[in-house]
């Protein structure tokens, strides 16, 4: 008789977070997915598929069709699709940026699924203080040994964030030790793009203000396009990335003394 060890819950939730993950990044990628052929895929019955299935559709990631799913948002900027796709690219940058951030400083973050991932791998640092527009940076952090101050303003819905005036007065008003952000996408030249100007205006902000900056991406925002350009990865002290960027990248990073850290590499 086999004996058949069964995971702790703690250990299930993390086993079903990353197969949720993958199955949105297969739905990206094919349009749909059939349930049968996710659960061959992933080695787990049908019933387990749906479970996941389930639980996506009824946050609005994902869209039931005849025997599978699809996305349910055709442009895929929904924050909670953009959380778990390239989940585990995005947690091991998380994990290896927080190696960079010491107990007991300043912290302005900004918004964006991989800074808020980031937050989460803090979870064992002591006096940190987090300063940050993002609702669910703030409340990641809330979870933990640290203070967390958010500014006053109006909430973008669709990202549980406070762009705009509002949010450039509050970066404005501090000086921290560690300014932490991502991006839209990069270009090509180098050039750092967001999605919009309030976006750009609160990472330029915290730019300001923070004596040592991380800029937090993964490979795939090499590959993205934006349209407000504000600034440049050579502007940064820090670049955390899950892959090596292009080598033009690297080379303009080499060049400007900008300490890039790839996942599972040494610092270059």
């Amino acid at each position: 008789m086999t004996n058949e060890t069964t995971p702790s819950p703690a250990k299930t939730s993390v086993q079903g977070a990353d197969r949720q993950a993958q199955i949105a990044e297969i739905v990206r990628d094919q349009g749909e997915a059939k349930v049968d052929d996710l659960a061959h895929r992933f080695g787990v019955s049908s019933q387990t598929i749906r479970k996941d299935i389930n639980v996506m559709c009824e946050k609005g990631l994902l869209r039931r069709v005849h025997g599978g799913v699809e996305l349910a948002h055709a442009n895929s900027q929904h924050y909670d699709l953009r959380r778990i796709l390239n989940f585990s690219a995005k947690m091991a940058i998380g994990q290896t940026a927080a190696r960079l951030i010491p107990d007991d400083i300043t912290l302005a973050v900004s918004i964006g699924t991989t800074p808020e991932l980031t937050i989460r791998c803090l979870e064992h640092h002591r006096g940190l203080r987090i300063f940050s527009n993002n609702l669910h940076v703030a409340l990641t952090a809330h979870e933990f040994d640290t203070t967390v101050t958010i500014p006053g303003g109006q909430l973008r819905a669709a990202e549980a964030d406070i762009v705009g005036p509002s949010a450039v007065t509050f970066f404005e008003g501090y000086r921290f030790d560690i300014g932490l952000f991502g991006v839209a996408a990069v270009a090509p030249d180098g050039a750092l793009l967001d999605l919009s100007d309030e976006d750009a205006h609160a990472r330029e902000a915290i730019t300001r203000n923070a004596a040592t900056t991380i800029l937090v991406l993964d490979s795939t925002k090499f590959t993205r396009r934006a349209h407000t350009c504000s600034g440049h990865i050579t502007q940064v002290d820090h670049v955390v990335c899950d892959q090596r960027p292009p080598e033009a990248i690297c080379a303009l990073l080499d060049k400007a003394g900008v300490s890039l850290t790839i996942c599972n590499e040494a610092t270059l």
